[in-house]
């Protein structure tokens, strides 16, 4: 079985390519998909996703929950759900969530702009939560909207930095053997401890692989399995009297234990199913977020990832030998592993509207002998009215170079100091704005060291994004 995915199986990481969630590119997605499986002549399964995310977190050790904890001040869950979003052939999200969290995770859908999310309430432990979500999905519940899938993919919601390849894997792996997961080599050995705390016995980690996710599973198979567990529940209710006359008797044969503390889907396949798991291995962008550290970790990689890019916004007249052009060399020199752009503010610049629909989450905007902010006024603006901020903050860099001889310094700096007001106004809408200062003019010496250490300070706004230096006039 073959399943067609437009422009080839590119990552889904949370990252820069947004438009491919909604919108004609979706569409155009679907339509890609549609061609290649005609051309195929074979029939791609109908996929959805279930996202269990009813966990209290207790080993983060925060109040929040993690799948709620901020990073960049949007929610964890929400980068998760990103990435699940931008793969077009997965239908429906399925989203367990515990009652007093369901509307903290409606406002995170609306604000976000997340579609295909459904949500349903979270049992008291992860089985429960992920049987919960299976039954929105089966048509043989009442009132159910959602059209059961042939395939289902189980996700965690604190891995945020699932590609749609590993997901492609483990869906046709599903389709062809029933269940498949993702595994990863064993980092450390696996030891068993004895009732007096020694040790009893190691296993060779070599042989073994640490289980993680996502996994995927033929929908009837994973249902029947969970259908077990309610087997059992209504079987634990029935008084003696009740279970001698009980349909039910004879076939419950999911455990207490299985229900209230296991965690491994693949396991349940297998046990009560009889369905052996097809086993994929995964990249090392898998990784849990469990632990308070690990949100830093994930913060630095989200960083990292919006800030490959660069734009360099002057004015459409200005010729090669400008100030705006040296420092957009400059910036090539010194930040050899970023992609660098330009474009200008006219109307008709199609290539900047361009560049933000990409998009590109840093804006350098150069203003030459002026110490207004007119031309990085027009940048914002634009920003602002393309919602490019809804998902990351965008970080602008309002750069003027100026010659102190012609007017007083102090003067200068009166108007330059108006950022505070602008910054803080924008930085209700997730734009962070900051302002450099480099003096004009300098013998060519001395100006390519300007040039240099500017460089190096909107390389550090850029790839810190700290809220701290919002409002704040820099001087190069």
């Amino acid at each position: 079985m073959e399943l067609g995915l437009p422009g080839g199986p590119g990552p889904a990481e949370p990252g820069p390519r947004l438009r491919g969630l909604r919108g004609e590119d979706r569409a155009a997605s679907a339509s890609s998909v549609s061609q290649a499986e005609a051309e195929a002549g074979r029939r791609a399964p109908s996929v959805a996703a279930v996202l269990p995310a009813g966990g209290s977190g207790e080993r983060m050790g925060v109040p929040t929950p993690k799948q709620f904890c901020p990073i960049l001040e949007r929610p964890l869950i929400s980068y998760t759900l990103q990435a699940l979003e931008r793969v077009c052939w997965i239908k429906d999200i399925v989203v367990a969530v515990t009652g007093e969290n369901m509307e903290v995770m409606k406002d995170i859908i609306q604000r976000y702009q997340h579609k295909h999310i459904s949500l349903v309430e979270a049992g008291v432990t992860r089985h429960r939560s992920i049987f919960n979500a299976l039954k929105a999905l089966a048509e043989d519940q009442p009132n159910s909207k959602l059209a059961k899938p042939e395939v289902v993919i189980i996700h965690d919601a604190v891995r945020p930095f699932v590609e749609e390849g590993v997901l492609l894997e483990v869906v046709i792996a599903a389709k062809e053997h029933g269940a498949a997961g993702a595994i990863r080599p064993l980092v450390s050995t696996v030891i068993s401890p004895s009732v007096d705390g020694c040790l009893d016995y190691s296993l060779e980690r070599a042989r073994h692989r640490a289980s993680e996710m996502p996994q995927a599973f033929l929908f009837d198979v994973i249902y029947e399995a969970y259908q077990q567990v309610e087997i059992y529940l209504k079987i634990i209710s029935l008084t003696w009297s009740e279970l001698e006359n009980s349909p039910f008797l004879g076939k419950a044969k999911c455990s207490d234990y299985d229900l209230e503390f296991g965690t491994e889907c693949l396991q349940l396949a297998l046990k009560y199913c009889h369905t052996k798991a097809k086993l994929v291995e995964g990249s090392p962008d898998l990784w849990k977020v469990t632990y308070k550290r690990d949100l830093y970790a994930a913060e630095s990689i989200i960083k990292e990832r919006i800030s490959q890019q660069i734009c360099i916004v002057m004015d459409a007249k200005e010729d090669e030998e400008h100030l705006g052009h040296c420092l957009e060399e400059m910036l090539r020199k010194e930040l050899n592993h970023v992609k660098v752009t330009s474009g200008a503010l006219c109307h008709a610049d199609r290539h900047l509207q361009q560049i933000i629909l990409e998009p590109c989450y840093n804006f350098v905007c150069v203003n030459v002998m002026t110490s207004d902010f007119e031309e990085t006024q027009k940048l914002l603006n634009m920003l602002e009215k393309s919602n490019l901020s809804i998902l990351y903050p965008v970080v602008v860099i309002s750069v003027h170079f100026l010659d102190c001889k012609s007017v007083p310094f102090g003067q200068k700096m009166e108007h330059l100091m108006q950022i505070r007001e602008l910054a803080k106004e924008v930085k209700k809408r997730n734009i962070l704005l900051c302002g450099l200062l480099i003096y004009y003019p300098q013998d060519k010496q001395r100006l390519q060291e300007s040039l240099r250490q500017g460089a190096a300070i909107i390389a550090t706004l850029i790839k810190e994004r700290n809220a701290g230096l919002v409002g704040q006039l820099l001087i190069a």
